[in-house]
C-alpha cells in the first residue's frame, strides 16, 4: 500500500494571528485544504503555552475543517473529553506523556473520535509498535516539540518509512503524519518517505502568500 490519500496539508494556526483566526480560516480554503491542526501546549510538557479546548469550541462553530488536535500536554486522558466535546476530529497524545497510552487511546475512541499517537524525535518506532493497531494516525515529530520556526531532523524521515513498511505488512490503516521544519524545500523528502499528512505552521503564515504556500506543499511531489 502507498499513501492512504493525496497528500493533505494541515496548517497549525499556532503561527497564525490569534486575534484574527477567520482570516486563517481564509487562506487554509483558498490554499485549498480542510485541515487545521491544533497545538496545544501546557507548559510542562513542552516549554510553552498556547489554547485550552475553547480554541477548539470556538472554531468549531465557524467551519466545518477537519480539526486535528494534538495535545502536547501531561497526562492527556485527564482532558480528552472535554476537546472531544469541543469538536475536534481527530485527538493525537504522545506516547511519552502518560503511563496510561492504551486507555487514553480508548477515551478518545469511546468519544467517537480518530485517535492519534505523537512521538518525538528520540522516542523509536518500536515503543509504539505494540498500539499501532488501536489508532487511527501517527504523528511524528521531526522537530523537538515547543516551538515554531524549527529545521526539520532529517533522520526522523527514517520513522516515516518504517511506519510505511509496518502498515503494509500488518494490513493497518493509520495515517503518517509529520510534524516540524517542514517547507517547500524539503517536503517532497518527506512525502518520498510516505507521509500522508503534513503539518505547517511559520512555513505556511510567515509567507508573503500563505495561500499560495499551502499550494505548493500541497503539489510537492
Amino acid at each position: 500500500m502507498g499513501r492512504i490519500n493525496d497528500i493533505v496539508i494541515a496548517p497549525s494556526i499556532l503561527s497564525a494571528d490569534f486575534s484574527n483566526i477567520s482570516d486563517a480560516l481564509r487562506i487554509i480554503k483558498e490554499g485549498g485544504t480542510g485541515w487545521v491542526h491544533l497545538d496545544v501546549m501546557d507548559g510542562e510538557f513542552v516549554p510553552n503555552i498556547t489554547f485550552g479546548p475553547k480554541m477548539v469550541y470556538d472554531l468549531r462553530k465557524i467551519t466545518e475543517f477537519i480539526l486535528d488536535t494534538h495535545l502536547m500536554i501531561i497526562k492527556p486522558e485527564r482532558y480528552i473529553k472535554q476537546f472531544a466535546d469541543a469538536g475536534s476530529d481527530y485527538i493525537t497524545i504522545h506516547f511519552e506523556s502518560t503511563i496510561h497510552v492504551h486507555k487514553a487511546l480508548m477515551l478518545i475512541k469511546d468519544s467517537g473520535k480518530k485517535a492519534g499517537i505523537s512521538i518525538i524525535p528520540s522516542t523509536p518506532v518500536s515503543a509504539i509498535k505494540e498500539i499501532l493497531p488501536f489508532i487511527d494516525l501517527v504523528l511524528v515529530m521531526s522537530v523537538n516539540p515547543g516551538f515554531g520556526g524549527q529545521k526539520l531532523i532529517a533522520e526522523t524521515l527514517n520513522k516515516i518509512k518504517m511506519l510505511k513498511e509496518i502498515r503494509t505488512h500488518e494490513g493497518y490503516n493509520y495515517k503518517i503524519e509529520i510534524d516540524g521544519g517542514i517547507t517547500r524545500e524539503n517536503c517532497k523528502n518527506a512525502v518520498d518517505a510516505g507521509v500522508d499528512i503534513i503539518v505547517a505552521g511559520s512555513t505556511i503564515f510567515n509567507a508573503a502568500d500563505p495561500a499560495e504556500e499551502i499550494k505548493h506543499l500541497r503539489n510537492c511531489k
